[in-house]
This record gives structure tokens, sequence and C-alpha cells, in this order.
């Protein structure tokens, strides 16, 4: 143990909004039962490079005895986090289980067949899966696509997600309070250099730890040097588009 600065999280400012976690380059935050932990003391250089992503004031930085930064940890820590989901997911994708199966889905039949319910009720919905998790970043439908990318409360807040977000776009789904941040950057990262992508458009509820998934598409853009049209849509807890969050932003 040794007296140096390390940071210091105040658990009842932190809200779990994620947006500290992919500013340490060192790996040393993580979320964990919806507030921000310092995963360990070895990890944290001390330099509070998270500090200013913090929209609470939670993080700080303080002097006391801690355990050694030590490089070494560090790069087996962030190697580990980088393979480990990757070769997970990789594993998934090669199942033949439906839930992970890219696949198209053809709407034009469908509609002949219930044409008598209105347009308002048929999905939107051109294909599968649609979570960030699963979702393969070369999958075809990503090609020369306008992608939508919408935290998981979002659909079931907003009752016309359908026909207002969904109607011809290619969407993914996640939740950056609950759902591992670092793999979300490099997922996005890879479905961004790897597709042709037009434009993106995130739909994130107004809760703030839901800003955290607007955040990470921007840093994935960032990563993957792309520049596309991004344009944030907020939704209420109530259900309602808020007005003040239509307006867009270049990556």
């Amino acid at each position: 143990m040794v007296l140096r600065k390390i940071v210091k999280i105040d658990e009842e400012k932190c809200t779990g909004c994620g947006l500290c976690v992919p500013a340490c380059a060192e790996g040393a935050l993580r979320i964990v039962d919806g507030k921000v932990k310092l995963v360990s003391e070895v990890y944290c250089d001390g330099l509070g490079a998270c500090i200013g992503e913090c929209p609470q004031g939670a993080i700080t930085v303080e002097t006391r005895e801690a355990a050694e930064f030590d490089e070494e940890a560090v790069e087996k820590n962030l190697q580990s986090r980088q393979l480990v989901p990757t070769a997970h997911h990789s594993h998934i994708e090669h199942q033949s289980c439906p839930s992970t199966r890219a696949v198209r889905l053809e709407r034009d039949s469908v509609k002949k067949e219930i044409a008598h319910i209105p347009a308002r009720r048929i999905s939107k919905l051109s294909h599968w899966p649609v979570q960030l998790a699963l979702v393969p970043p070369d999958a075809p439908f990503f090609e020369n696509a306008d992608l939508l990318i919408a935290a998981d409360c979002v659909p079931f807040a907003y009752a016309n997600f359908h026909s207002d977000f969904l109607k011809g776009k290619t969407i993914v789904i996640g939740c950056p309070k609950l759902d591992d941040s670092a793999f979300y950057k490099e997922k996005l990262t890879k479905l961004f250099t790897q597709s042709n992508i037009r434009s993106v458009t995130v739909v994130n509820m107004e809760v703030p730890c839901c800003f955290g998934l607007f955040h990470l598409v921007k840093e994935a853009l960032g990563s993957s040097g792309r520049m596309l049209p991004l344009k944030q849509e907020i939704i209420s807890m109530k259900g309602d588009k808020i007005p003040d969050s239509k307006h867009k932003h270049q990556s």
C-alpha cells in the first residue's frame, strides 16, 4: 500500500448513467447493481479523466493509502474485457438458435394478409435479431441503412414507436445502465466500420442513466472515423416525445 491519488465515487450522487465508464482508458470503472464501482485500485491511475464525464459530480480524486497502480494488470484487464464478450457472442452467433440468427423479415405479404388491420398496428420491424449484444455487426440488413438505436424501455413507453421511429429504419436496442457499456462501444464501433450506415437516430428515455446510450454512440462514431448525421430523440416517462430533444448532432 502506498499514499497516492485515487478516484472516489459518491454512491448517493451516482445515478448509474455510465458516462464515466468509457472515459476510463484503464477500465477501472464498471456499473454494478446500478452504481458505478471502482473495479480494483490497481487499475486506477488517479488522473481523474472520468470526472468531467459525470453530470452529477459523483466522482472526485482523493489522496489515501491504496494499492499501487499496475500497468500490467490494467493491460490484462482490458484484454479480458475485449476478448471474453467477443468470443462469447461469436460462439452464440454461430449456433442455430433462432434468437441469434440474422434474418430479414418480409412485410409486403403480411400486409396483404391482414389489410383490414389499421396500418399503425402492423409491425415495422424489418430484421432479426435486434439486441445489440446479439446482432452481427456485419449483418446484411445494416448495409445502406438508416440506423435506429433505442433504449430498451422506449418502445414500451412510446405508444407509436413503430410508426414514428421504426418505419423504414434498421434497429438495435440496449440498456446503457444494465449492460456492459465497454462492450456496447466496441460492438457499435465495429458496426459503423463494417457497414455502410447512412444515418443514426438515438432514442432514449429522459432518465439520467439512459443518456449514456447517446454518449456511447458518439464515442463509437469517433472511434470508427465515420462522419454520419446523428440525431437524438428523448421520450418522457409519461410516454411523450420531448420537443426540445428534436435536434441534430454531427459526430
